[in-house]
This record gives structure tokens, C-alpha cells and sequence, in this order.
């Protein structure tokens, strides 16, 4: 039997007269119809998608349709097809979760009907969730992580958020800063105001102050009225000044002021405004360094710094990557009505990668591999195009321990790694570790080893 086309009515029922008379009332009512006579023949109809809605008779020769509708109606509608004799068993279907049910044999009004409601409610339930996910998503950020390193973000986002402190968040392109503070700012007393992000590293020294600390009307040319700015605009909530480290020190010498005295000017004004504004600050260059090499005002890093929180990189909270791909995974394959997952070996892949480009590269492949692996529910490696999953397995390189190694275990471990990747090619590996190949001989012969 071939695959049954995406979003066909499924009928599952033993009886063939009863089944093909379903199927032909269906096509005549407009929809895609599929019969089937067994529970094994529906899966196999079935393989990569998930049928708009089922018909399943109570009872099937190698399954009973009470226990199945449980499972059956996660991913769609189903409506049970029952005998005078069975309606206390399909109410209690309906109450483990089944959209309807309806008596042997089914006249075509009330199969319609039945249909349309069940298509229509799961549709309607459909976007009920959707837009309690965008809500959701509006009212608070989410962190996602089970690992150490994560918890001890989530511990330090905690103990900020209600000291109303200023804080800088040190970390690498793409572990996630700007999720850090949103979280501090939803969590705070602020909260309920507006968080105002700007990116320091995109605007032009004129527009980035302009956009900071607003201006007056005929401050330069183009300025034909006046222009509140963000930190004005932002009284009484937070404002997050993402990449602080690409600031001017013209920029740097205004900040300072507002952070010392609450008190500002906008370009071109003559008197002072204040505001009561909370700044989050984040980079992900070393302050400390800019500092010393005269970049950056040691005065203005050491106010930015009274509370410092450093965001690890994905490589180094390895324990939270799958958590993290698959709450992706979730909310892309939702928003887009589909159903997926990944496959174990892409899981390993995903694991075996070092994620130079972090949380925001996981999140591209894992939109990469939606959009790769089309109609099939499960995400292969291939379909994610890592450069390490293809063909290689330089990727896979773990040296961890359930205890703390000897250096003879490292030194071990790390030879037998290495022997590994080069396909046991000895001087392969040699040149990879940068020591001879004689010596690669006398690490895995200790005992012939002249003394």
C-alpha cells in the first residue's frame, strides 16, 4: 500500500464494507480519505506524517481503539466509531481525550458534521496555544539549562535582578547576554516597565548619542525636531546597552555622568534632564584589557562593573545543548504546524560539535535542519550540515572523566583519542600533537623504553 498524501482523513475500521462506505462519504464531502483495517496498516499509511483527523473504530482485530486514542489524539482529532452496545466505552473515550463519537452505521449528515467540529475545535484549540506561546514569550524571557554553569547563571539573575544594581554580562558572541538581561530585568522591580535594548556596535558615534540621550531640534543637520532619547524614554524602567566595549570616549565620558548622577543633556540641549534608569551592560571583548591599553575609562568600567556576570560559552554547559535544541525545535516545528524530531545520531552530532558561534549558531541549525529535512518527522545528521558530522569524526573528541585523572590517564586517553581520529596512523597523529614520531612509539610502548 503506498503512503497516504499529508492532512488525509484517516479511517481505521476492520470491516470492509462499513470502511470503504466511510471513505467514499468523505471524498464526496470534499476531503482526502484513506482506509485501513488495522491498527499496523494505519502506522504504515502513516510513516512521516500526521493524518488531519482519524476515525477509529473502538475495536480493531490487533489493538483496542480505547487504549490507542489516548496516544492518537496528541497529534490530531480523532473520533471514535462505536456499536449501540459500546457508548459507555466511547464516552470514555472522548474523556481520555478523543474529539467525538459517533454510532454504526454513520449517516452522512452526522459524519460531516462530526468532522467539521472535530477539524474546526482542533484548529481553533491550535490557535488558542499558539497565542498563549506568544504571550508567554512577551511577558518574560525563558532560560533554558540544567547544567552547573547554567544554574549558577540562573542563581546570580536571582540575587541581581531585585538589587537594582547596574550589571555587566561578559561573554562571547552568542552565548545568550541579552537573554541574561531580560531575565534580570523581568525579574526585577522594573518589570513592569519597558526593557530598551541598543546595539553600541551598529550605530555611528552622532546617531549612537542621539539615540542615548536624544536631541534638540536643529542640533545637526537633519534634526528638523526634537528627539527624546532612551535613557529619557526608559524612566523608571532598564535599559540594556548591548557591546558597550565599541563606545566612543565621548560616548563613554556622557554615560559615566548618567551613572553617577542620574542626570543627562540631549545633543544640543542646555539643561540638564534625570532619569530613573537601571542599565545592563554587555560585551564581549575584555574590559580590563581595553582599560589597560587606554580604550576604555577605568572610571566608567568600574561603575559598569558592580555587579559582573559571565555567560559560559554552549562548549563549556555541554550538558544543556540537547535541552536547548530541542526547546528550538519545539517552537520552530509549532509555529510552523509541524511535527518533528531528531534523530539519535543527529543528537550525538549536535553533541560532538564545538559551537563556535554558540546558542545563536545551534539555533540556525536546528532552523537549517527543519527546513532540510522537509516532510520526514525525524532530523538527520546530514540535514543539519555541520562541518565536523560530514565525513569526519574530528567533531567527537571527549577527554572526560567520572574522576579526577591521573596525568598518566590524560596523557593515555588523550594518545588513544588522537590514535583514533588518524585512523591509527602514527605519524598522522605525531604531526597533529607536534611531537615526533618516535615519541608516539615510546608513549604507546612505555615498557620497551630504554631506561
Amino acid at each position: 500500500m503506498t503512503a497516504a498524501p499529508a492532512r488525509t482523513i484517516l479511517v481505521i475500521e476492520d470491516d470492509t464494507t462499513l470502511n470503504r462506505l466511510l471513505v467514499g462519504q468523505l471524498k464526496r464531502l470534499g476531503f482526502e480519505a484513506v482506509g485501513v483495517r488495522s491498527m499496523a496498516e494505519a502506522e504504515t499509511s502513516f510513516p512521516n506524517e500526521e493524518p488531519l483527523l482519524i476515525l477509529l473504530d473502538h475495536r480493531l482485530p490487533d489493538s483496542s481503539g480505547m487504549d490507542a486514542v489516548e496516544r492518537l489524539s496528541e497529534n490530531c482529532p480523532v473520533i471514535i466509531l462505536t456499536a449501540y452496545g459500546s457508548i459507555d466505552q466511547a464516552v470514555q473515550a472522548v474523556q481520555a481525550g478523543a474529539s467525538d463519537y459517533l454510532i454504526k452505521p454513520v449517516s452522512p449528515s452526522r459524519l460531516e458534521l462530526a468532522v467539521k467540529r472535530a477539524i474546526e475545535t482542533a484548529t481553533m484549540r491550535r490557535k488558542i496555544e499558539l497565542l498563549e506561546t506568544q504571550v508567554k514569550g512577551k511577558s518574560g524571557p525563558r532560560m533554558v539549562g540544567q547544567s552547573q554553569a547554567f544554574l549558577k547563571i540562573r542563581e546570580l539573575v536571582s540575587l541581581v535582578a531585585k538589587a537594582d544594581t547596574t550589571v555587566l554580562i561578559e561573554g562571547e558572541s552568542g552565548v545568550g547576554k541579552e537573554l541574561v538581561a531580560q531575565s534580570i530585568h523581568a525579574e526585577s522591580e522594573r518589570g513592569a516597565s519597558q526593557l530598551f535594548t541598543i546595539d553600541c556596535a551598529t550605530l555611528q558615534e552622532n546617531l549612537l548619542e542621539s539615540e542615548l540621550f536624544g536631541h534638540e531640534r536643529g542640533a545637526f543637520t537633519g534634526a528638523d525636531r526634537k528627539k527624546e532619547g532612551l535613557i529619557e524614554v526608559a524612566d523608571g524602567g532598564t535599559v540594556f546597552l548591548d557591546e558597550i566595549g565599541e563606545i566612543s570616549p565621548s560616548i563613554q565620558a556622557k554615560l559615566l555622568r548618567v551613572l553617577e548622577t542620574g542626570r543627562f543633556r540631549r545633543l544640543g540641549g542646555t539643561r540638564d534632564l534625570s532619569a530613573n534608569v537601571r542599565f545592563i551592560a554587555a560585551t564581549n571583548r575584555d574590559l580590563a584589557d581595553l582599560v589597560k591599553e587606554g580604550k576604555f575609562r577605568g572610571d566608567l568600567y568600574y561603575r559598569l562593573s558592580a555587579f559582573v556576570i559571565k555567560v559560559p560559552s554552549l562548549r563549556e554547559r555541554r550538558g544543556d545543548i540537547l535541552l536547548i535544541a530541542h526547546t528550538f525545535l519545539e517552537g520552530r516545528a509549532f509555529m510552523r504546524n509541524l511535527k518533528k524530531q531528531f534523530h539519535p545520531s543527529a543528537e550525538q552530532a549536535l553533541l560532538a560539535y564545538d559551537w563556535p558561534g554558540n546558542i545563536r549558531e545551534l539555533r540556525n541549525v536546528v532552523e537549517r535542519g527543519l527546513l532540510m529535512s522537509g516532510g520526514a518527522i525525524m532530523i538527520q545528521p546530514h540535514h543539519l550540515s555541520l562541518p565536523e558530522t560530514q565525513g569526519s569524526s574530528r567533531g567527537v573528541f571527549d577527554l572526560r572523566f567520572d574522576h579526577e585523572p591521573t596525568l598518566d590517564e590524560l596523557r593515555a586517553t588523550y594518545l588513544k583519542r588522537m590514535l583514533e581520529i588518524h585512523g591509527g596512523n602514527k605519524a598522522k597523529a605525531a604531526k597533529a600533537m607536534g611531537i615526533s614520531e618516535r615519541n608516539i612509539y615510546r608513549l604507546t610502548n612505555p615498557e620497551k623504553t630504554d631506561k
